[in-house]
């Protein structure tokens, strides 16, 4: 099984650049993007032998997630089930006979960390909404979740400290998650791996340079281990300011 995780960053301006090619040349069986920047509606996606789920934000092109899968789940949950951090559109919950698949949005901490505190709310809400879901049957959770975890993780960890997606916090909320039973596909594959990074400010040809952080994930529930066969992050891929990642899975 393969499962691709996209932050699209406005989707009608990737479509135009290429989303469409890349979704049909990867052929994956779950397909999950965020930063879908759309109100209901507002495009229409031909993508035949697909279900469709979207979660739209209230906030006009703002955040928003969708999911497009072969295999038609036994149920969809949009939001965490908070009225406080469902409004936003940040998380879709399929769930299938083996697993959950969750997608999400994270709420990024903003610049002089303005939103740092709500930040640290949403982490914990959304860690026991992810363990509720663990107990009843292993997690599959994707998406941009707005954290570098360690400093291998992006280019220049010493001059990013104190900014948003690698304070302190927001770090060891990451490292809090894992310890609660979850796995970082794409360390566990490749625990060593330097400039291996999603995501690239658009300004001072930072892609072009790998100048660049990783911050989008597979995180998978400890028990799906020995089902996992790869991950991957198809850095070549254009058309965002992030590119896709992969999880294959033996199922």
């Amino acid at each position: 099984m393969k499962l691709i995780s996209w932050n699209v960053n406005g989707l009608r301006a990737c479509v135009g650049k290429g989303f469409l090619e890349y979704f049909r040349d990867e052929d994956a069986d779950i397909f999950c993007i965020q930063e879908t920047k759309l109100q209901q509606d507002q495009i229409v996606m031909d993508i035949s032998g697909y279900e469709q789920y979207w979660n739209y934000a209230l906030k006009k092109g703002y955040s928003g997630t969708a999911v497009f899968t072969k295999k038609k789940p036994l149920d969809v949950k949009y939001g965490i089930g908070m009225d406080e951090h469902d409004q936003e559109g940040r998380a879709i919950t399929l769930e299938y006979e083996d697993f959950y698949l969750v997608t999400a949005y994270i709420p990024n901490s903003q610049r002089e960390l303005a939103r740092l505190d709500y930040r640290m709310k949403w982490e914990d809400d959304f860690r026991r909404y992810l363990m509720e879901l663990d107990r009843v049957k292993p997690v599959i959770l994707c998406g941009d979740l707005n954290v570098a975890h360690k400093e291998i993780d992006l280019k220049n960890p010493k001059s990013n400290r104190r900014n948003a997606g690698f304070t302190d916090e927001e770090r060891e909320k990451m490292t809090k998650l894992l310890d609660s039973g979850f796995i970082d596909s794409f360390r566990h594959f490749y625990p060593d791996k330097e400039g291996a990074y999603s995501w690239w400010s658009y300004m001072g040809n930072a892609r072009a340079k790998n100048v660049g952080w990783r911050i989008d994930y597979f995180i998978v529930s400890e028990r799906l281990k020995e089902s996992m066969k790869d991950a991957e992050i198809h850095s070549q891929v254009m058309g965002s300011d992030h590119c896709p990642v992969v999880l294959e899975m033996c199922f």
